[in-house]
């Protein structure tokens, strides 16, 4: 438990803080609010430990900031001018308790243990909210390619920092699963991991999903919402499919990356965060930037460490050790094998999908099979029939007439590289709405070799 202990009274603090390490708790002092909050900057603490008066920046006010600055930490005030109206205003804005002085010292460490217990029970809750919410969603980042060890070996060596990461990969190869990992073996762990998809979510609404509005902002903003960065205060978030984002959102995110603070939509109060960021994309930033719609100095913030997710048709040797897990999840205990002809077909297939179109696959063979050993003739009629085609017809409709769902992938990718890959006209050309291209994008596997 680290505290950090304000108050102006010297020798007062030198008592407190001689008690508590007693206790075996880590003790940080400051002389004054003001000096608080630079501490509150420069490291994470479960709990502030305060006065109220105060010269400068009161017991209060000290609360309300450093709530913004680590939202999940706990606050306690000390006051010799104990008042109801204090005490009530005190939890009002978030304090876990309020100590009239003169207290003894069992007053005061009762108090601590219970905002210790709260805060365990509170980072437990929180955690287990995360393994229900991700149960059956995270794949095992199982494997023995060289490709693939190096990525879990760079992995280990950057989760526990805080630097910006940029995970690069086609579509379906796991870059959630990679973001989640470093969250678990960050010192973030215990707290709120964010993912937003900036691809599913429409641009006129991106602003205040992330940096959050307050009330009458806009039409329906009926009041005030924290967006995504404050909800992952004093945890992780990451921002998937960060190329969709705009030029101006993007220079919104370079403030929030470059100052930590950001600005809820509609209102002119800077708000300060504290979150680890991470970036995903299946498209080169890079090309991107030399092009103009991404920003270069954006594009650095965000790179400060790469990593790079290999496809799957690049660690085949990977394969077997996939299926296996994957069995064990979709049939737990019914001891199902694979015959060899069918792990060879697996070896050989492109896995345009990656790893998403295995882990597709092996549900529906496991919930189809007729027996407990899978062969090639449990795969299904349109195994590796789907492909890339640039054939006019698809979209012009030369020739017979070709729905969106006769020849769904075929389709999608010929409108979008009619379209040089622009999403929205391409959407627009299909007759159907843009998150719902992006998805399907996503579903299919589909990997551009540029993108807008």
């Amino acid at each position: 438990m680290n505290i950090l202990l304000v108050d102006d009274d010297a020798a007062l603090r030198r008592i407190i803080e001689f008690k508590l390490k007693q206790r075996g708790y880590h003790v940080t002092d400051a002389g004054s609010g003001e000096e608080a909050i630079t501490r509150l900057r420069e490291a994470r603490f479960d709990l502030v430990l305060s006065d109220m008066k105060m010269p400068g920046l009161s017991g209060l006010d000290l609360l309300v900031q450093a709530k913004k600055i680590q939202p999940q930490i706990e606050v306690i005030l000390m006051t010799a001018y104990a008042a109801v109206s204090q005490a009530v205003e005190a939890v009002k804005q978030g304090a876990f308790d309020y100590l009239t002085k003169p207290f003894d010292d069992d007053q005061l460490l009762v108090t601590i243990e219970k905002a210790v217990k709260f805060k365990n029970l509170e980072n437990e809750n929180r955690l287990l909210k995360e393994q229900l919410t991700t149960a059956g969603q995270i794949r095992p980042m199982v494997g023995v390619a060289p490709s693939f060890k190096q990525l879990l070996e760079l992995i280990d060596k950057v989760a526990p920092t805080d630097a910006t990461i940029l995970i690069t990969g086609e579509s379906g190869t796991g870059k959630e699963l990679v973001a989640r990992t470093l969250h678990r073996q960050s010192n973030r762990a215990q707290r709120e991991f964010v993912a937003v998809n900036c691809a599913a979510i429409p641009r006129d609404l991106l602003e205040s999903e992330l940096f959050g509005h307050v009330r009458g902002a806009f039409t329906g903003a009926v009041r005030d919402k924290k967006g995504k960065f404050e909800q992952a205060g004093g945890g992780t978030l990451l921002l998937d499919e960060v190329s969709e984002l705009g030029m101006e959102l993007q220079a919104k995110l370079l403030r929030a990356v470059q100052e930590r603070v950001i600005e809820p939509v509609g209102s002119e109060r800077p708000v300060e965060i504290d979150v680890r960021l991470l970036a995903a994309t299946n498209v080169n930033l890079r090309d991107l930037v030399a092009s103009g719609r991404f920003r270069e100095d954006l594009y650095y913030r965000l790179n400060v460490i790469p990593l790079h997710v290999p496809p799957l048709r690049e660690r085949r040797e990977d394969i077997p050790l996939l299926v296996k897990t994957f069995l064990e999840r979709f049939a737990p205990g019914a001891d199902i094998s694979v015959a060899a002809d069918l792990m060879t077909t697996l070896k050989q297939h492109p896995w345009p999908g990656n790893i998403r179109e295995l882990e597709n696959l092996m549900e529906r063979m496991v919930i189809l099979r007729n027996s407990n050993e899978l062969t090639s003739a449990d795969l299904p009629p349109d195994f590796g029939q789907v492909g890339r085609t640039t054939e006019p017809s698809v979209v012009t409709g030369a020739g017979a007439h070709v729905t969106f769902y006769e020849n769904e992938k075929n389709l999608i990718v010929a409108a979008l590289e009619k379209f040089a890959w622009n999403r929205t006209k391409a959407a627009a050309y299909l007759d159907i709405p843009r998150h719902v291209l992006i998805y399907r994008i996503k579903k299919l596997g589909i990997s551009p070799d540029r993108a807008s």
